[in-house]
């Protein structure tokens, strides 16, 4: 048996990382284009999706693999290096089964493992819609549809759609529209057309939505910072709980100064209700003093607001 060195098991992690990426975001993937791009041969690759991607629920149509849409986005970054590293030293851990990875994956065959995460999306009804997009992006065509809001309906034609991003188990359309990049929630989409003229897609968007934590696609961003109780201070630490947080200093008290950026003060100031009165508002003065101002409205006794009640 060849001896498997380092290197080997690095190249076979990173090959395994890109290609579960690219199923978890969708693509429909052809095992010739694959062994191309990683200069390996189809009979590899064929490995990789039938035997190391064995716990996936892939589906093979035309010779092409992909998930089924009920299963896109549900596999983090972190949870596809994990399984990368996993798997180039896969012989280390014998208990590294099919069996066990399709337990962890299917929520409908867990004993051991409870996944507490949110309540995705039904796409049932549009998915022919979403792979209709699906297929935009990578063409590069431009899209037209009926967007839905609760103050009306609008018209967007001529769209670039850049991305499909799963947000909190929502699903949005990443595009430019009239110039400007916006998040379109999937499920308000209506009347689809996919055109013939393409787009030729700017990299600086691109680049945004690698970087963005959030689906408020604002370019102008706001700097807030938040001074975080001790009591709350351990949960900050472990994950970021608002947009492109940072820890900015650990106070003696044990507390936090965290600093994020957002586009929109709906953004930050129900997540700093929702953790009253263990957070407060150190900048911009203007929130702390909009919310120290819902605050009271909300306190004040109905029949004192309104007196004829």
């Amino acid at each position: 048996m060849p001896n498997v060195t380092s290197s080997d098991r690095d190249v076979l992690a990173y090959r395994l990382a890109n290609i579960l990426g690219k199923l978890n975001q969708g693509e429909d993937l052809d095992p010739q284009t694959l062994a191309d791009e990683y200069n390996v041969t189809p009979r590899t690759i064929q490995r990789d999706l039938n035997d190391r991607f064995a716990f996936l629920p892939l589906e093979k149509t035309n010779g092409l693999y992909s998930l089924p849409v009920t299963a896109l986005g549900k596999l983090t970054l972190s949870d596809v290096q994990r399984f990368a590293e996993l798997a180039g030293v896969s012989g280390m851990f014998p208990w590294l089964t099919t069996e066990f990875l399709r337990d962890i994956y299917d929520n409908q065959n867990q004993s051991a493992w409870l996944v507490k995460g949110p309540n995705y999306e039904d796409l049932g009804g549009k998915t022919h819609s979403f792979k209709q997009l699906e297929q935009a992006i990578h063409a590069h065509r431009r899209v037209s549809f009926q967007y839905h809001k609760t103050e009306g309906s609008k018209l967007c034609s001529d769209a670039e759609p850049y991305k499909l991003v799963n947000h909190a188990g929502i699903w949005y359309l990443a595009a430019k529209d009239g110039g400007r990049l916006k998040a379109f929630s999937f499920g308000k989409i209506d009347r689809l057309l996919v055109s013939n003229d393409t787009f030729s897609p700017d990299p600086e968007v691109s680049q945004t939505l690698a970087n963005e934590d959030d689906i408020w696609l604002n370019p102008d961003k706001i700097e807030v910072v938040l001074k975080i109780a001790r009591e709350a201070a351990g949960y900050f630490k472990r994950r970021k709980l608002v947009a492109n947080q940072v820890i900015e200093k650990e106070l003696e008290d044990g507390g936090l100064i965290v600093s994020c950026k957002v586009a929109n003060e709906n953004q930050i100031l129900p997540i700093v209700r929702y953790w009253l009165p263990s957070i407060r508002v150190i900048s911009p003065e203007s929130y702390q003093s909009q919310m120290e101002s819902q605050l009271r409205d909300y306190l004040t006794p109905l029949n004192t607001q309104h007196p004829n009640a």
